[in-house]
C-alpha cells in the first residue's frame, strides 16, 4: 500500500522547506522525469540531423499515442502541444469569425483563454460573452443554465472549462456539450486541469476540441500537452505554420519548426509514474483530501467553499474572509504574505465580487500541511490591513 504525503516527497525537488498548495499553477516534475528528459536530450544531440529528419515523427506519434490512451481520446485525431494556450489559440485562430457573431464561455474562463478570446474578437468584429456563474455553486446543473440562459441564433462557439482555475469547479461539459450539439454549436474545452486529476473519457466528452496538460497533475516536464479534435470537428491549424501545412492535424502539429521535444517524449513515462503511484486511486486520494481540508479550514474560518464537494477534484476554493477588496493587488499582496511570513505557497484570486484561496493536493501533501493554515491565514489577513476576519455567523 502506498504511504502518501511527506513519505513520497523527496520523489520531487521541491524545497522541504514550504508547505506546498499551488500544485494547480505549474505542476511539479518528479526528479525521475527529470532523468528521463536528459535521455531524450542526449539521444537528440547525437544526431541531431537524423533524430530530427528520420526518428522523431514516429517518436512524437508514439507519444500522442500513449497520451491519447490515457485521457481515452482517439490517436488519429490526437497531437502534442507545448501547453493548453497553444492548443486554445490554435483553434480560435483557425476559425472565421465575422462582427456581430458571438463567442459564449463563463466568467470562470482562465485570463489567458480571455485574452485570447479578446484578441480573435476584435480582429473579427465578434463578441465575447461571459456568462455569470455565481458562487457558491449549488450544483453543476446552474453551468449549464447559465450557458443556456446566453445562446442565441448568432453564437458561433462556446469555450468551457473542465475545471475553472479560479474557482477549482468542475464544470459538466458533458452536459454542455450535449446542449450546444443540439443548437448546432461548436465547442472547445479547455482541459487544462483534467489529466491525472480527474477520471478522463475525452470522446465520450464530444466536444469538438478537448485540450489539456500534461505538466500540471500528470507531473510530466513543463511543455506537454495534447489536443484532440472531435469527428466532427472543423479543419484548424497550428498558430505556426511550416513544412507540413495542409498535410493534415497530425504532420502539421508535428512540424512547425526545430523545438526541444523531450517533454513530449516523457509522455508514456509520466504515465507509467501516474500509475504506479495509484492512478485512480492516487486520484480519489487527492479528492478526498483536498475537500476534506477544504471543509475543515472553511469551518474554522466560519466561510463558505465556492461549491459542493462533489464539484471539486484534487483543488478547492474557499472565500476569504474580511473586507478586503477583491483587487489583483489585494490578492498579489495576500499570496505574498503568505509565502514570505509563512512559508505556504498557494493561489489567492479576486472571482464574483470576492477574495477566493485556491488549495490544491497531490501524493506529497497530507493533512499536517492544512494544520496551521487557519492561524497562518488569520495573521495574514490581518496583516494585509483585513478587519472582521470572520464571516457573520
Amino acid at each position: 500500500m502506498i504511504e502518501y504525503g511527506r513519505a513520497l516527497r523527496h520523489l520531487w525537488a521541491l524545497d522541504d522547506n514550504m508547505v506546498f498548495l499551488n500544485h494547480g499553477a505549474y505542476g511539479a516534475t518528479p526528479r525521475e522525469l527529470f532523468r528521463r528528459q536528459d535521455h531524450w536530450r542526449i539521444r537528440m544531440e547525437a544526431q541531431p540531423v537524423r533524430f530530427f529528419m528520420d526518428d522523431l515523427p514516429g517518436l512524437i506519434r508514439e507519444a500522442a499515442g500513449a497520451m491519447a490512451d490515457f485521457v481515452g481520446a482517439t490517436a488519429e485525431r490526437t497531437v502534442l502541444l507545448e501547453n493548453t494556450t497553444s492548443g486554445i489559440n490554435a483553434v480560435l485562430r483557425s476559425l472565421t469569425f465575422a462582427p456581430g457573431d458571438r463567442i459564449v464561455t463563463t466568467d470562470h474562463v482562465y485570463n489567458a483563454v480571455r485574452t485570447t478570446l479578446r484578441f480573435v474578437a476584435e480582429r473579427s468584429g465578434a463578441t465575447v460573452v461571459e456568462a455569470p456563474v455565481a458562487l457558491p455553486l449549488r450544483d453543476g446543473a446552474e453551468v449549464t443554465r447559465a450557458i443556456a440562459a446566453v445562446l442565441d441564433e448568432r453564437t458561433k462557439l462556446v469555450v468551457i472549462d473542465h475545471i475553472a482555475s479560479p474557482s477549482a469547479l468542475r464544470f459538466p461539459v458533458r452536459d454542455v456539450v450535449r446542449l450546444c450539439r443540439s443548437r448546432n454549436i461548436p465547442v472547445l474545452v479547455d482541459g487544462a486541469h483534467a489529466p491525472g486529476h480527474i477520471d478522463l473519457a475525452v470522446d465520450e466528452i464530444d466536444a469538438d476540441w478537448y485540450v489539456g496538460n500534461g505538466h500540471k497533475w500528470l507531473c510530466a516536464p513543463k511543455g506537454l500537452a495534447f489536443l484532440t479534435a472531435g469527428a466532427q470537428a472543423a479543419e484548424i491549424h497550428p498558430t505556426t505554420i511550416s513544412h507540413a501545412y495542409g498535410q493534415g492535424l497530425a504532420a502539421e502539429f508535428g512540424k512547425i519548426g526545430t523545438r526541444d521535444p523531450s517533454a513530449w517524449l516523457c509522455a508514456a513515462a509520466a504515465i507509467d509514474f501516474h500509475h504506479r503511484l495509484g492512478g485512480h486511486a492516487l486520484r480519489r486520494r487527492n479528492a478526498t483530501l483536498a475537500a476534506t481540508a477544504g471543509a475543515a479550514l472553511a469551518g474554522e474560518m466560519n466561510t463558505v467553499l465556492a461549491g459542493p464537494a462533489a464539484q471539486f477534484g484534487a483543488m478547492v476554493s474557499m472565500r476569504l474572509p474580511g473586507d478586503l477588496p477583491a483587487t489583483a493587488q489585494n490578492a498579489g499582496q495576500i499570496r505574498d504574505r503568505l509565502w514570505f511570513d509563512h512559508r505556504v505557497e498557494a493561489l489567492v484570486i479576486p472571482l464574483a465580487g470576492r477574495l477566493w484561496l485556491r488549495l490544491s493536493v497531490h501524493a506529497y501533501n497530507d493533512a499536517q500541511d492544512f494544520t496551521d493554515l487557519p492561524a497562518m491565514l488569520q495573521a495574514t489577513l490581518a496583516a494585509a490591513g483585513a478587519t472582521a476576519l470572520r464571516e457573520p455567523a
